[in-house]
This record gives C-alpha cells, structure tokens and sequence, in this order.
C-alpha cells in the first residue's frame, strides 16, 4: 500500500466520523440543551474541514516533480501542516474565550440550562470515537513520516479533549447541582492551555520548514560523517541541508585527490548518494560537487 492511499484512507475515515459526530453532538446539544455540547460539535466540524485539508495537500505533495517544481511538491504537505495548526490555535482561543465569557457570567449572577443525560452519553461516545481515531490516525502519521497527518491527529484528540470538558461540566450539573456548571467552562480555559502548547509547537516546525531552516547539527554531522567515509573523499564542506516535506535536500562539496578520473569520482559520489538513501530515505535528493585536495595544487 503506497503512503498516499495509506494517509487517505485514514483521513477519510476521519472524515466520515466527524461529519457523524458533529450531526450528532448537534442534535443531542439541541435536544439536551447543553451549549457545550453544540459548541462540541461545531469543533467536530472544524476537524472535518482539516480532513479535507490533508487530503487535498497531501494529494498535491505526492505528485512528482514538473517543470515548475524541480524539488517536487513536498511543501504542500507542509504547508498543510501550517494550516492545520493553525486551525488547531484558533480552536484553543475559541474555547478559552468561551471559558472566560462563562466564568465571568456565572460569577455576576448568569444562570445556565441543566443538561439532560443524553448529553453526557454523547460526550462519553464521543471521547472514545475520538481517542480511537487519534491513535490510529497518529500512528500511520509517524509510519508515513507525514507532519500534516500527525497534526490532524492532535485535532482528533483537541475533540476528545474538549469532549472531557463538556462531559466534567454536564455530570456536575446533572449530579452536583446547578452551582457545579462552572466546571464546564473552567476546563475548557485549562484544555485550551494544552492546546496552545501543541498548535504553537507544529506550527513552529513547519515554519522553519518553509523558511528552509536547516537540519539540526547533530543530523548535519552524521550527513558530513557518513559522506566522508566513503573511501577517497578527504573532506566535506559547503554542507547545506533543507526539508521538503518528508523528504530531505543536500547540497555539499566533496574534496578528492587531483588524480582522480571523472569516472573515479563519479563512483565516489555514486556511493556516498547511495549510503545517504540508505539513511534518510530514498526520496532524499542530493547535489554533490567535486573539488580538488587544494594541497596538492
């Protein structure tokens, strides 16, 4: 199964249970009279519309290089990361706004509607729904090497989380009294914290990604190292190094003996290309240019 039918069959699975979810999260918040439970749904929606992003971007990604795109479509995976993150930051204010709003008018004398049970049966479904889908969907993430499939997971569990918050408000209505609701709104403003912190996060890497940051030293020295071994390369510099996407871009210089034929040379670098798809991957794309031992000149 090749990696692009492997993120689109677990996105549209997604798909699929969040178009379900927030249908239903609706109608049971409606019908219970649970606000938390309709804005439980409405987040549902937004993980609907960053499946649909995965799957338009990644699709794009995966197409192979053209004339205007000499290193392939990688950064379409990556930017779809951006915006997916970003959408994630957005769903951690929005609750965090709410949870203040609620706070304060709870505090100035605000009463809020009881909820039924029915509510609390859907968050309890809908926690596990959605956990169910942040494991499997984050697990072909790191299989697949895809940022953007990974950040879709932790919108998976941003849901379920947010579910948590919904269902810890609506039993302490139920069970607790009317004074207890404030639990609702007081976990969504700690949940969003969480959030931020996993929003900002992606968002940071796949900014640098497109800024082309280059990868961190350690990496850069086992790239230098593994060049260098190859027997008849004497030295390694100009090392430059960029993501696209899942994969990675080298540019180095490579120093030889003066004696060395084209053909010898050509060999050295035919081996140090194959150790480095060895290593980081066979959509690893690698420029290597060959000097002269500036000694022996």
């Amino acid at each position: 199964m090749s990696r692009e039918v492997k993120i689109m069959r677990v996105t549209m699975a997604g798909a699929a249970a969040n178009c379900l979810l927030t249908i239903v999260k609706v109608a049971a918040g409606l019908v219970g009279h649970s606000a938390a439970m309709v804005a439980d749904g409405v987040h549902s929606l937004t993980d609907l519309v960053s499946d649909f992003i995965v799957m338009v971007f990644v699709r794009i990604s995966s197409k192979d290089n053209d004339n205007d795109h000499d290193y392939g479509h990688g950064k379409f995976e990556t930017l779809a990361t951006l915006i997916v993150s970003t959408m994630l930051l957005i769903v951690g204010v929005k609750l965090m706004c709410d949870g203040v709003t609620a706070i304060y008018g709870f505090m100035h004398g605000e009463s809020l509607d009881t909820p039924g049970m029915i509510t609390l049966y859907m968050a309890a479904l809908s926690i596990i729904i959605k956990e169910i889908l942040y494991q499997v969907t984050a697990r072909v993430g790191r299989e697949v090497e895809s940022p953007a499939v990974i950040a879709n997971a932790w919108h998976h569990r941003t849901d379920a989380i947010s579910s948590v918050g919904s269902m810890v408000g609506i039993a302490g209505a139920i069970y607790m009294g009317e004074n207890w609701v404030i639990l609702d709104p007081l976990a969504g403003c700690i949940i969003s914290l969480f959030i931020f912190i996993v929003a900002i996060r992606m968002m940071t890497g796949a900014v640098n990604e497109l800024m082309e940051k280059s990868l961190p030293q350690n990496e850069r020295k086992e790239i230098h190292d593994l060049i260098k071994s190859v027997d008849g390369i004497s030295d390694v510099h100009e090392l430059k190094t960029r993501r696209n996407g899942r994969s990675v871009i080298i540019d180095v210089h490579i120093v030889v003996a003066p004696e060395t034929t084209v053909l010898v040379a050509h060999e050295m670098t035919i081996e140090a290309e194959r150790r480095l798809h060895e290593r980081l991957g066979k959509e690893t794309q690698i420029c290597i240019h060959v000097e002269p031992s500036r000694d022996a000149l």
